[in-house]
Parts: structure tokens; sequence; C-alpha cells
């Protein structure tokens, strides 16, 4: 009787043991998971920042074509006002 109160007790240790885990594994396994979230996290800030340079670049070339367009619209506005002016009445 003593042995199956023995092996008893020895596998309610072992199952507690397997349920609860060791608190240093346990720890070794959360640092895991939260550098495989801090990974995540800098490879999604990288991206980000990647698609702010995009970003940046496709806003200066707009600027650029506004400041292009803009430009031509006063030459011709000055051509044509010239134009007008010279136009006999």
């Amino acid at each position: 009787m003593k042995k199956v109160i023995a092996l008893s007790a020895v596998l309610v240790l072992g199952a507690l043991g397997l349920a609860c885990g060791e608190p240093a594994r346990n720890n070794a396994q959360k640092a895991n998971a939260n550098a495989v979230v801090n990974s995540v996290q800098t490879a999604a800030n990288q991206i980000q920042n990647a698609a702010n340079a995009m970003q940046n670049a496709a806003n200066q070339a707009t600027n650029a074509a506004n400041t292009a367009t803009n430009a031509v619209k006063t030459t011709n506005s000055n051509s044509n006002a010239n134009a007008n002016a010279n136009k006999p009445k």
C-alpha cells in the first residue's frame, strides 16, 4: 500500500510540474516570445520608415511638377496678355 501511495504522490507531483512548468523555463519562453515580438516590431518600423521615405520622394516629385506647371501657366498667361495687348482694336 505504501508503494501505491508513493507512486501516486510522484505522479501527482509530476502532473503538477507539467501543468505549471518551471519558473525559469516560463521566463525563458516569455523572453523568447518577447524577442520575437520585438523583432517583428523592428521589421514593421523599418517597413514604415521605407514607406515614409517613398512618400516623401513622391511628395517632392509632385511639388516639383506643380512648380513647373505653375511656371508654364505664368509664362502662357503673360504671353497671352502681350498678344492681346498688341492686337488691333
